[in-house]
């Protein structure tokens, strides 16, 4: 099963870093070290795709993958 990708990047701004998830609109968290945003990141796709299921909103399919992905697959 395919899962949802997840970019981590320092933020100068936030002085931190923020993992988002491209897929789930808004779907971002922040943390000290990459390992703390990705533990945030994933705790805020559950509360996100639980939200969207109590609400009945459509959840979408994992499809976000970055450049350097979609390229490679291109060289294969």
């Amino acid at each position: 099963m395919k899962d949802y990708h997840i970019n981590i990047f320092y933020s100068e701004e936030d002085e931190g870093y923020i993992a988002d998830i491209p897929d789930l609109a808004h779907c971002s968290a922040f943390g000290e070290s990459p390992e703390v945003a990705l533990e945030q990141a994933l705790i805020a796709k559950k509360v996100w795709l639980e939200a969207a299921k109590k609400e009945g909103k459509a959840i979408p399919k994992p499809r976000y993958r970055p450049a350097i992905y979609q390229v490679a697959a291109l060289a294969n």
